[in-house]
């Protein structure tokens, strides 16, 4: 009798917008400094992942117990390995679940420094949600660092990864509900919840695009595997 073929799922992966934010990291005056503040944001940002490798992680999803099932062994990404990874603690504070009420833009300006009427200015709706534009932030961004002003620089990119790396949505745009994320300070559920939900719902048709930080996945995958591929994995950021 021969053994049970596994299906393949075939699955396409949200591209990530990168290669404008790494430009803008590199403008960072302080890496420690910003890294203790906000998380190995840059650290991610320079992931380059192995073509293959998460496609080939995907065909081993267990939707019934939520992990990775292999022949011999099962792994579960945890809210401690995505801490870890990520550089950032899991605070008592309650994740952002979506629902709450949009932020006002007095209170989104002392979240990230921008001042209130650009922020009613360039306040849009795409796909149903109210947003900034990433074109908007990514001039002011670079406005910001050379005025020296390093603290508003510095909110204004992490709020720019937040919503175009860390919980992708609509492309070239910061949604409300990356905003709100940022503004409460404890992502790492949510980063945790969004690839739990974007695979099992991708198994659930058996194809479509993952929309997640897949560089977050894939440092998590191949901390569990042997040098040379996750060599790099605890370099410094």
């Amino acid at each position: 009798m021969e053994p049970e073929r596994r299906k393949t799922k075939k699955y396409t992966f949200k591209s990530l917008e990168v290669e404008e934010l790494r430009k803008l990291g590199s403008l960072i005056v302080d890496q420690d400094k910003f890294c203790s503040k906000y998380g190995r944001l840059l650290y991610l940002l320079r992931t380059k992942m192995e073509e293959g490798i998460l496609s080939t992680l995907i065909q081993f999803c267990d939707s019934l117990y939520h992990c990775f099932t292999f022949p011999d062994y099962q792994l579960f990404p945890t809210l401690e390995k995505y801490s870890s990874i990520i550089g950032l603690p899991i605070t008592g504070r309650i994740p952002s679940t979506g629902l709450e009420q949009d932020p006002k833009p007095c209170e989104i300006e002392k979240s990230n420094h921008l001042r209130k009427g650009e922020i009613e200015k360039n306040m849009v709706t795409k796909g149903g949600l109210p947003g900034l534009p990433a074109e908007f932030l990514i001039e002011k961004a670079p406005t910001l660092s050379q005025e020296r002003k390093e603290e508003e620089f510095e909110a204004v990119f992490a709020l720019l990864v937040y919503g175009l790396f860390l919980f992708p949505n609509i492309n070239n745009f910061v949604d409300m509900n990356a905003i709100k994320i940022f503004m409460k300070k404890n992502p790492v559920p949510t980063l945790l919840g969004d690839t739990y939900y974007s695979i099992h719902l991708r198994n659930s048709y058996g194809k479509g695009m993952a929309t997640y930080c897949t560089p977050l996945l894939y440092k998590w995958y191949i901390s569990h595997m042997p040098a040379p591929l996750n060599s790099g994995a605890r370099k410094k950021d």
